[in-house]
């Protein structure tokens, strides 16, 4: 049997297992069908085989196969078209969207699990062939562990403080706190947010978190992640009862209003701090200024 045999199969296993730890299912049910699930771990596979074979094909001089891994790279990018596209197609559909901004992370995050993946089979299949088997195993366990960090990303309530707040009308207006949500003039209406509504004030630790969460997309992401989790006292058709996230133009907090189906503040506050932060909605104008003074332009 060829020496090269069982370090790409440990290498594909160890590639399939780090997509797998990274294909998980939470409140916000994406992927849940079975289909979807397929696909990711198809691809999954398809990436631990090319990296494992990548260093075979270097020793043995194959140089030419390596431009599988070019080849590769450019059926990942259709991965992120794929999830946008599905994404952007379903989300017409929700009662509280999940917006642009939140479909490209998730494209993004799907595309670049498959580099992951790459660079685990590929460097446990190195480690298999220069050093054991047992070397290899420990080298794979630890890369897993650290796929499964650095694709958790970062969350809200690293960057702000979340506290519960009334709800109230100041004439026709609804206001969080002493932010302004909207205008609802139907008593009707009045009533039904009053009841079922919750406010929540977030505010920022930094000033760099300030910008963050004036960010659009990250604003419906926090109201999209809420009423997933907790169900919405909406239909479609009624744009008075639609959960919204407005500024404080004074001081950067952000108010939140939503109307959930099941009224839990802890549940409610929990979820608001779980909600990612974006990529795409990251803003460090301190950065910015640092590197003025620095000189740097």
């Amino acid at each position: 049997m060829n020496e090269y045999v069982y370090p790409i199969i440990f290498g594909v296993v160890v590639g399939v297992a780090t997509r797998l730890f990274m294909l998980k299912t939470d409140y916000r049910q994406y992927p849940t069908y079975l289909h979807g699930r397929i696909i990711h771990v198809a691809l999954g596979f398809i990436a631990a085989g090319l990296g494992a074979i990548a260093i075979p094909a270097i020793m043995e001089e194959e140089f030419t196969a390596i431009t599988f891994l070019t080849l590769a790279a450019t059926q990942f990018r259709e991965v992120r078209n794929m999830e946008r596209n599905t994404l952007t197609q379903l989300d017409g559909y929700e009662l509280v969207s999940r917006g642009a901004t939140y479909i490209e992370g998730i494209a993004i995050a799907f595309e670049s699990r498959n580099y992951i993946v790459i660079f685990s089979s590929l460097t446990t299949t190195l480690v298999y062939l220069l050093v054991n088997f047992w070397a290899s195993l420990i080298v794979g366990v630890v890369l897993i562990i650290l796929a499964m960090k650095l694709m958790a990303g970062g969350t809200l309530k690293e960057i702000v403080e979340i506290e519960y707040a009334e709800l109230h009308f100041e004439g026709a207006g609804l206001y969080v706190d002493n932010i302004y949500i909207m205008n609802i003039g139907i008593p009707e209406k009045q009533e039904a947010v009053l009841k079922y509504g919750m406010g929540f004030v977030l505010k920022p630790k930094t000033f760099n978190a300030r910008s963050t969460i004036a960010n659009l997309g990250q604003r419906q992401a926090i109201l999209h992640d809420v009423s997933t989790a907790l169900g919405v006292f909406r239909d479609s058709g009624e744009p008075s009862l639609m959960p919204l996230a407005k500024r404080d133009l004074d001081d950067g907090r952000l108010g939140v209003f939503v109307l959930p189906q099941e009224s839990n503040k802890e549940t409610a506050i929990q979820v608001i701090g779980e909600t990612p932060t974006l990529e795409n909605a990251i803003r460090m104008p301190t950065e910015m200024n640092a590197n003025q003074k620095g000189g740097v332009k």
